[in-house]
């Protein structure tokens, strides 16, 4: 897939170092939840390693399961044990004229007696040729001279549901499908009309060479250029949406995955933090009308589920000089009007294959839960190292089935150390203490006392309702205040606003020359950090002033 590069309006005030953009650069929060990326110029984003998030995937057992019930790969998988032991084929590896109403029938499209439809032998056909494709069946030619077509090798295990077999069958499937879908979309009206008369007609690449060998000479070159032209573009628009789409279901809830075309649209063409202009409103619609139909190919496969755009929007009057109706405006919908111009949802196939086209691409594209895999010291250890994941979504997975307490107290000793990492990891600790629940209570009272852990579990347990809790000593309040926000730091990745809304709730009393004298004197990794933090974002220009004198006192003690 073609790297995705969406418009964005430049870097915010404040922003400097040019990060990993997760995910890409969409601003998906109000939508999905998603986490919202920093601002990149067109610049920046050249030299931004675009991160795509963790997903979550059913086993390969699910997945091969799915891929079987999608109907025009298992019509590929009944055509082509119908070819056994051999059937005769064409010249072209294609099924012959007597041959192609029995196999619509045998697919359940026509009745089983009586006059089988042209379009169920169309069908019957595209499904052949997908099992040509796949060398599900193989073409040969025996000694007599006649074509015949053969069971392929793997039609046995896909047929017993082997993951392995199934998933990689699907997704060569899948790669065609999208080729195919792009070729069509990328066809010019008059290249296909000249390719109708040429006797060419079905794919953009042969319009393009019965142009170029016809009569135009210079102007059929012009045309087949246009032709790739076109088709590079739908490509790299399809390729943008599918990995849009990767990214809303990765962050959607459960249930929420559905996206309508319009907000896919808009993602792809709106800058981010800008208002939909007129001219951004008719690109919008220019896009959903280009996706429509490749995306109902897709469909075909089971890469995704898509409600296409309502034929009848199309009926209405048209604008000015013959303009298309718009099929985006201001003017609110509701649920049901909305679904009218376009639904789309990827499927857990549709993860799986995008993905793998991902990962072959060289894209980082995680899967969740590949960190939660050993102890809580690796756990915690890879999750504060990793540049592309979902803290919680890792450590949910890895306390699911654990027994609370034992988990607590591992997790409470993989918390501990003076490295670089370690206040993030304690962090982290807290964080899945968080999800274990009141039955971790007993491990958090083991640590009550310990210089590193003790002010967090202190605070863990008043928040859980707690009232026998001892105020910690003044040495590991303070500590702990400057391990908490070193761990912010380190995960905030110096996002100035999110460390300012902090550094306004630090306990500075009127008097921040006698705090921070008492900061700056903390054995800490991080204090010098933190107090440099301090003075260069909070507010009060006075407690700023102190911050900054106790810092430099804090360098100077190393």
């Amino acid at each position: 897939m073609a790297g995705r590069r969406r418009k964005n309006a430049g870097a915010s005030p404040g922003e400097s170092a040019v990060e990993p953009v997760l995910p890409a650069d969409l601003e998906l929060q109000d939508l999905y939840g998603a986490f919202a990326a920093h601002g990149l110029d067109d610049e920046d984003l050249d030299d931004a390693a675009v991160l795509v998030p963790p997903v979550k995937l059913p086993a390969e057992e699910e997945l091969a399961a799915l891929a079987k019930a999608v109907p025009m790969f298992g019509y590929a998988l009944a055509l082509a044990r119908w070819a056994a032991p051999h059937r005769v084929v064409d010249e072209f590896g294609d099924l012959v004229e007597e041959d192609r109403a029995p196999a619509a029938q045998l697919l359940g499209l026509a009745p089983a007696e009586g006059e089988v439809p042209e379009e169920a032998e169309v069908e019957a056909m595209r499904a052949w040729s997908l099992a040509c494709d796949l060398d599900l069946v193989e073409i040969g030619t025996t000694a007599a001279g006649e074509h015949v077509a053969v069971p392929g090798p793997d039609l046995e295990p896909a047929e017993e549901g082997d993951p392995e077999t199934v998933l990689e069958l699907w997704l060569t499937a899948a790669g065609i499908v999208r080729e195919l879908a792009v070729e069509a979309d990328s066809l010019p009206e008059e290249e296909a009309a000249r390719a109708a008369e040429g006797g060419e007609a079905g794919e953009a690449g042969e319009a393009g060479e019965a142009g170029e060998a016809g009569e135009g000479g210079e102007e059929d070159e012009d045309a087949l250029s246009e032709v790739e032209e076109a088709r590079d573009a739908a490509a790299e628009l399809l390729d943008e949406a599918l990995q849009v789409l990767y990214e809303t279901t990765a962050f959607a809830d459960p249930g929420n995955e559905t996206v309508p075309l319009g907000v896919l649209a808009a993602l792809l063409v709106v800058p981010e933090g800008e208002e939909p202009s007129e001219e951004l409103l008719g690109d919008i619609t220019d896009v959903m009308v280009a996706l429509d139909p490749m995306l109902g190919d897709l469909a075909e496969l089971g890469l995704l589920e898509y409600r296409p755009i309502d034929p009848e929007l199309f009926d209405e009057e048209e604008g000015p000089e013959g303009e298309e109706p718009a099929l985006v405006g201001e003017a609110p919908l509701d649920d049901e009007e909305s679904a009218r111009f376009g639904l789309v949802r990827l499927t857990p196939l549709g993860q799986y294959g995008i993905r793998q086209w991902l990962l072959e691409d060289g894209y980082d594209a995680p899967l969740v839960g590949e960190l939660a895999q050993g102890d809580a010291a690796e756990l915690l250890r890879a999750v504060c190292e990793a540049a592309n994941v979902l803290p919680d979504e890792e450590l949910r997975v890895w306390i699911t089935g654990r027994e609370p307490v034992a988990a607590a107290r591992e997790l409470l000793a993989a918390a501990r150390g003076d490295d670089a990492y370690a206040p993030m990891r304690r962090m982290l600790g807290v964080s899945a203490l968080n999800m274990l629940g009141a039955a971790a209570e007993p491990a958090v009272r083991d640590v009550l006392d310990d210089p590193e852990l003790g002010g967090a579990a202190r605070a863990w347990l008043t928040s859980k309702g707690a009232t026998d809790v001892p105020v910690p000593e003044r040495t590991m309040a303070l500590w702990t205040v400057v391990d908490t926000f070193a761990a912010q730091l380190l995960d905030s990745g110096g996002d100035a606003e999110l460390l300012r809304e902090l550094i306004a709730d630090l306990p500075v009393t009127g008097n921040p020359a006698s705090y921070f004298g008492e900061l700056w004197r903390v054995d800490h990794p991080y204090t010098a950090d933190v107090l440099e933090a301090v003075g260069e974002l909070h507010l009060d220009r006075a407690v700023a002033k102190e911050a900054r004198k106790a810092a430099f006192k804090a360098r100077s003690k190393g």
